[in-house]
C-alpha cells in the first residue's frame, strides 16, 4: 500500500526570510524528495482549506477571526515571536486541510500512512492565540478530525520537535481520548512541559512530558522512546498515531542546544513505526513542526519518507555530536515513577 503525501507552493506565500521560520525549508525538503526522487514513489495527496467547523473545534471562534482580519493588514506580529502576511491565514487553513486530506487517506485505508510537509508549523498555537511561529494547531486539528469524523476513540500524539508543545498540551489537558507525549529540551522556550505537567481531571496522567537537559541525543532518546514511550503507548493503544516531526533537536540546529543525529531521529521514527504497526495497524500520520538547519531539517525529512516507504536506513551524511550527553537514567525513573510505568 501506498504512503500519501501532501504539501503547496502557496505555503510559500507565508514568510519572512530574516525569521527562522521561512519558505526556505520546504524549499529545502523539496529539492532533496526530487533528487532523491523519493518524491516519486509517493501518492501525493491534493490539499484544501480546513473549514470554520474543523478550526473552531480546538480553536475559538473569537481567535479564528483574529487570524482572518490579517488577510487585510499589512505584515506584522501577532506576537513578539510569530510573524503574519496577508497570506498567512490561507497558509494555515491549508496546513490543517491538507493534513486532513492525509488523515482521510490513511484512516479510510486509501494509504499505509502519511506525511504532510506543511508550515506554518502549528504545536504552540493554544486555543486562543497564535504563539512560537505557530497559527493554527495543525497536529490537534487533525487529531480532533479523527476522532469527530473517523470515530476514533483514543488517538495519541507523540512529539519529538525540541520546543513543548504547548498547545496541544493544552487543548488536550483535560481529555482522556487523546496521550499526548512530549520529550523537549527544558529549560527551553516557551517554558512549560514540566514533568509534574501531567493532565487534568479526567484527563491526569494523559499528558506525558519529558523533559531533557541540554546535550542529550541518540543515547538518551534511545532510553526515552524504549523506557518511556513505548510502554506509554503499548497502555494506551492507541487507533491511530500523530507524529509532530520537529528536527530542531539536531546537534547543527541553531535554535536549541541538543545532540540527536540524524541516525538517532531515525531510530526515533523507526520504532514509533514499529509500534504503530503492533498498535493501530501502522496508521500514522507525520506532521512538520521546527527544523532549522536546512540540511538537517531535509534529509531528516527525507529519511522519515524511506522509513514510511519502508526503505533501509541510509547513511548519516552529518555524522554524531561530539560532546558526551548526560546522563538522564534517574530523570526516566522520576517519569516512570510518576505515570507508573514499568
Amino acid at each position: 500500500m501506498t504512503t500519501a503525501y501532501t504539501t503547496d507552493p502557496r505555503f510559500r506565500l507565508h514568510t519572512d526570510p530574516t525569521h527562522p521560520e521561512h519558505a526556505g525549508r520546504l524549499e529545502a525538503i523539496d529539492r532533496t524528495l526530487s533528487a532523491t526522487a523519493l518524491n516519486d514513489r509517493l501518492s501525493h495527496i491534493e490539499p484544501r482549506l480546513a473549514t470554520d467547523e474543523e478550526i473552531i473545534a480546538v480553536h475559538t471562534q473569537t481567535y479564528l477571526a483574529r487570524l482572518e482580519a490579517t488577510r487585510d493588514q499589512p505584515a506584522g506580529r501577532l506576537d513578539v515571536d510569530t510573524y503574519f502576511t496577508r497570506h498567512s491565514a490561507e497558509a494555515a487553513r491549508l496546513a490543517s486541510g491538507a493534513t486532513l486530506a492525509v488523515t482521510d487517506a490513511v484512516l479510510t485505508g486509501a494509504a499505509a500512512n502519511g506525511l504532510a510537509a506543511i508550515r506554518p508549523p502549528g504545536h504552540h498555537a493554544t486555543a486562543s492565540r497564535a504563539m512560537g511561529f505557530c497559527l493554527l494547531n495543525t497536529v490537534a486539528i487533525a487529531a480532533r478530525y479523527a476522532q469527530r469524523v473517523h470515530g476514533l476513540a483514543r488517538v495519541a500524539v507523540v512529539d519529538y520537535d525540541v520546543h513543548h508543545g504547548n498547545g496541544v498540551q493544552d487543548i488536550f489537558y483535560d481529555d482522556p481520548s487523546v496521550l499526548y507525549i512530549s520529550t523537549h529540551q527544558s529549560p527551553l522556550y516557551p517554558g512549560t512541559g514540566a514533568l509534574a505537567e501531567t493532565g487534568a481531571g479526567a484527563g491526569e496522567g494523559f499528558t506525558l512530558n519529558v523533559p531533557l537537559p541540554p546535550g542529550v541525543g541518540d543515547v538518551g532518546y534511545r532510553a526515552v522512546v524504549e523506557q518511556v514511550i513505548e510502554p506509554a503507548l503499548r497502555r494506551f493503544a492507541p487507533e491511530a498515531l500523530f507524529i509532530s516531526a520537529g528536527f530542531d533537536a539536531h546537534w547543527a540546529d541553531p535554535l536549541a542546544q541538543m545532540a540527536l543525529s540524524l541516525a538517532g531521529y531515525d531510530a526515533i521514527a523507526r520504532t514509533l513505526l514499529d509500534l504503530a504497526e503492533q498498535l493501530c495497524g501502522g496508521r500514522v500520520v507525520v506532521v512538520l513542526e521546527g527544523g532549522y538547519h536546512l540540511r538537517a531539517l531535509a534529509v531528516g525529512w527525507a529519511n522519515l519518507v524511506r522509513a514510511l516507504l519502508g526503505d533501509d536506513p541510509p547513511a548519516d551524511p552529518l555524522g554524531p555530536a561530539l560532546d558526551p550527553e548526560p546522563d538522564i537514567t534517574a530523570l526516566i525513573g522520576r517519569v516512570c515513577a510518576m505515570h507508573t510505568l514499568p
